[in-house]
């Protein structure tokens, strides 16, 4: 994946409104609702998304300018501190080394991103076994990928829970969805997302977590929804401007709405002011009781460039048909 800055095409030194600014800049450009006839739309705006995921967030910006995740999120592994062989002049293990006074540092990767502890090594292996355990669990002999370690969390009795993140688009989250998840480790798990599900909850997938004696533990999923470029959430209810021709507002006319799952077609009657609400029953987002609403608020829009005969209609009905919709206030 590209550099997340190059991906929102700002600079470094970006700030967050500038940041938030080019995202829903781009999001407007590359949705696939806006290029329905471009095979790569789905996967770039994708790759939008996993950039904002990464810059929109102020801790996990950090981690990646510290080189310490990489553009898709993911850990960088960064070597360990105090890994010394050696003994220090005089005898006995030096600072660093793998006795009492050894320093170990663990990597985590969960709902708040890239973690790193340091513990003192207590005394004995105790200490560098659970270091063993976390960096090189699911490495093989050797540091092979894919074969049995000599150190595996089963052999070291402890199962425990694993966190992952992932992003959905607001209609999936709205419809469900199946989606493939790379955790840290680099193994690939299909998740099915289940329809109406909201920003933050989590999803536990029994017995994908860590390996140990008395069982795996379990992988948990926190679920983000990106914004989306037409639609804003409510509560249940989704909020949709619409924008509409002069003439459409004041002859009245049929418009296609766009809705979370299919296109809709409302009537907009004559002399339709700007600001004006419809109401779509059962178009929003999925509730405990059925479904919200979709809110279209029409705003009327004059063509981009300057028209001769519609500014001089606009001086004759001035001079013939005054009138003051600010007179009340």
């Amino acid at each position: 994946m590209r550099d997340p800055y190059e991906v929102l095409g700002v600079d470094r030194k970006a700030g967050a409104g500038e940041i938030k600014s080019a995202y829903r800049r781009l999001a407007k450009k590359l949705h696939p609702d806006a290029n329905k006839n471009d095979p790569k739309a789905a996967s770039r705006f994708a790759e939008l998304n996993a950039a904002h995921e990464i810059l929109g967030d102020e801790k996990k910006r950090k981690a990646f300018d510290r080189g310490e995740i990489d553009a898709e999120g993911k850990p960088r592994f960064q070597g360990f501190e105090g890994f010394g062989a050696g003994a220090r002049p005089g005898g006995g293990p030096r600072p660093g080394g793998f006795g009492p006074d050894a320093n170990f540092e663990s990597f985590h990767f969960g709902p708040e991103g890239f973690t790193r502890t340091t513990r003192r090594g207590g005394g004995g292996f105790g200490g560098f076994e659970d270091i063993l355990k976390e960096a090189f669990g699911s490495m093989g002999r050797g540091g092979r990928a894919g074969a049995r370690s000599t150190f595996e969390p089963e052999e070291l009795g402890i199962g425990a829970d694993v966190q992952a993140e992932m992003t959905v688009s607001l209609p999936d989250a709205a419809a469900g969805s199946t989606q493939r998840l790379h955790l840290p480790n680099g193994k690939n798990v299909d998740v099915k997302i289940p329809a109406g599900i909201g920003d933050g909850q989590h999803i536990r997938l029994k017995g994908q977590g860590m390996a140990g004696q008395a069982g795996p533990g379990d992988l948990i999923i926190t679920v983000h929804v990106a914004p989306h470029p037409l639609f804003t959430l409510e509560g249940a209810d989704v909020r949709l401007e619409l924008p509409i021709t002069l003439y459409e507002a004041t002859l009245g006319a049929k418009v296609r709405v766009p809705t979370l799952d299919k296109a809709v077609e409302i009537t907009i009657p004559p002399s339709t002011s700007s600001g004006r609400t419809f109401r779509l029953k059962g178009k929003g987002f999925p509730a405990k009781s059925g479904h919200g609403d979709l809110l279209a608020t029409v705003r009327i829009m004059l063509p981009e460039q300057r028209d001769a005969e519609l500014e001089a209609l606009m001086k004759k009905w001035q001079n013939d048909k005054p009138y003051n919709p600010r007179r009340d206030m």
